[in-house]
Parts: C-alpha cells; structure tokens; sequence
C-alpha cells in the first residue's frame, strides 16, 4: 500500500482528490498552510470514507517542518495542489506569488530528493496556454502564460522537467486543469471560495442561494456562438480520479508525462447557466459587462492522450457538475462555516 503526501490537500480539488485516493486503498498524509481553506474539509472526508487521514498545518516555505514530514513518514510520493491560485491577486501582488508558489516548489522538490522520494504528480493549468491558437488544445500547443499566477505555474513545469533531465530516477506528471467544477454528490465537501469568487460555478451558486445579487457576464462580443467566453468544464470527482490514474502511471517509471484533464468539449457561460438553470429548475439573474483583460475567448481541451495513456476519461456532463455543485451550496449555505 502506497503513501501519498498531498500539499494543499484540504483545498477544494486537494480534499476530492483526497477522498478518492482513501477509497481506492491509498494511505494519505494531507499538508496545508489553511491560507485558503479549511480543515473542515478533511475532517468531512473522513466522515465518507470512515478513515483517520494525518493532517499537519505546515507551509512550504518552512522547510525544518517540511523535512520533518519526511522524516515522520515513509513516503512514496507526492501530489502537489498546494499554491496561491487567484489571477487577479497574482497581478497585484506578483512577488508574494512568485515566492509562494515557486520556492515553494523548490524547497519541496529539495526534501523529496533528500530523502529519496522521486515521484511526485504537479497540479498545473491551462493558463499555460495563454490566448490558445487552436482548440481543442493539445499537449504540445504553444506555452506561453499571460499573468503572475500563469507563469508560476509554467515556471514549475520547467523546473520539473529541468530535475527530470539532471536526474532520471525521477517520475513527473504535469497535469494541466481545464475548469473544475461540481462537488462530491453527497454535498459534504465542495468549493468554498474566500470573499467573491473569481470561479463561474460558485458565483453561479451564490446568486442561486440569495448570497450575490446578480452574476456579472465578462463579455458578450467574443467570437463564440453566443458571444460569451468559452471553456472545458470538468467534473471535480473526474479531475480527483485523473490523479490516481497519474500516479499509477509513476509506477511504470515513465520519466515526465504531460497530461491535459479536461472533458473535450466547449460550454459557454450562457450555456453553464442554461444548463444549471435546467438542471436545478432556479432562475440565474445575470448581467453583462465589459472583458476582464486577458481572457481568451475559448479554451478547451484536447483530452485524448489522457484517455489513451492514462485509461481515463471525464464522465460527468454538465448537467451533473450544475446539480452537484448546488447541492453542495444548498447544504452549505455558508461554505464550511
């Protein structure tokens, strides 16, 4: 049996991916510094899955109880959620992100390799494509990245693939993220966003649960079908699963491997709201704005290498993520208040 250390694993696709990897017979050690999270969340994973899961409140810039970690636990990799993640915030505040997010990474990288711990799964993002030229996009499309948070996530891919290439006993898996959205369906654990979501999903609840007034619509003269922006939104249970097939691809030694995790296909934000209007029978009030700059009018997935290579597929539609994603809200009215 394998033991798995995730960073950020109380965060809202860290505690998903936890419960999935505790239901398919894993021993996980959960890691967070609680800067945008709750440990609420992981003590709900142990209501579902009837496990005490280890948790320490440790940040990656502490380096004396990161090794500590190492030291307490016989590990056999790693999956690394942990990271300041708001694009908006990352432009304000490009250093706090860039020391975060990337010596972050670095001091990780440097206890793993210490204490022989070679395997390691990165949660990155589609922001590494910036502006896409073609879609769906490939794993070999162009990167480039268009803002702080962006970049540090692009920058830690090449610093990975910079350790695979000095040292080959190493097993990396880049996974790139579309749009995960949705909750578990038992609507214990979920998305909980501090202040006004900069996500649609949760903003999509938060009016439906009265907490918002109204959604704002970035935009509505894009060259899409309905003039809004475009997306691939992925089930946050499909994306979980995407990390166990990850790692069992590690146990193969297969050096560094991209993946891009997403469903394949394009919805609108008219089209999410339609759909999450449809599915939980509720009226979304929405107006339209202007841009936000630096979005790119349509972004989705090419997912077949991860269907081919990693036997795995996103089987949730839409439909599934609007009504998940409510039955969370309703329940948790308050996120984990």
């Amino acid at each position: 049996m394998q033991t798995i250390l995730v960073t950020g694993g109380t965060g809202f696709i860290g505690s998903h991916t936890v419960l999935e990897l505790v239901n398919s017979g894993f021993q996980v050690v959960v890691m967070d510094n609680l800067s945008n999270s709750k440990t609420a969340s992981l003590l709900r994973v142990e209501e579902l899955t009837g496990k005490k899961i280890p948790f320490h409140k440790v940040d990656l810039l502490d380096t004396q109880s990161l090794d500590k970690l190492f030291t307490d636990y016989d590990l056999d990799g790693v999956i690394h959620f942990a990271g300041l993640k708001a694009v908006g915030e990352s432009v304000e505040k490009p250093l706090y992100y860039y020391k975060n997010n990337i010596s972050g990474t670095v001091n990780l990288c440097e206890i793993m390799s210490k204490h022989g711990v070679k395997n390691i799964v990165f949660s990155s993002s589609a922001t590494v494509y910036g502006d896409p030229e073609i879609n769906p996009i490939p794993e070999t499309a162009p990167v480039t990245a268009v803002n702080p948070y962006g970049r540090t996530k692009l920058t830690i891919e090449y610093i990975l693939k910079e350790l695979y290439e000095s040292d080959h006993s190493w097993n990396v898996a880049l996974l790139r993220y579309f749009n995960p959205v949705g909750a578990h369906e038992s609507g214990l654990i979920g998305e909980d966003p501090t202040g006004t979501p900069n996500n649609l999903m949760p903003f999509v609840t938060q009016v439906a649960v009265g907490k918002l007034e109204k959604l704002r619509v970035f935009g509505s003269d894009y060259t899409t079908h309905d003039g809004t922006g475009v997306r691939d939104y992925i089930h946050v249970i499909d994306l979980a699963i995407g990390h166990i097939k990850a790692l069992e691809k590690l146990n193969t030694n297969p050096g560094i491997v991209t993946y891009n995790l997403g469903t394949g296909k394009g919805s609108s934000v008219l089209d999410v709201i339609t759909a999450f209007e449809k599915a939980n029978d509720i009226n979304i009030p929405y107006t339209i704005v202007d841009r936000r700059p630096g979005d790119a009018a349509v972004c989705y997935a090419d997912p077949s290498k991860a269907n081919k290579e990693l036997n795995w597929a996103a089987n949730r539609d839409l439909q599934t993520m609007c009504r998940d994603a409510w039955n969370w809200q309703t329940k948790n009215p308050k996120g984990y208040e």
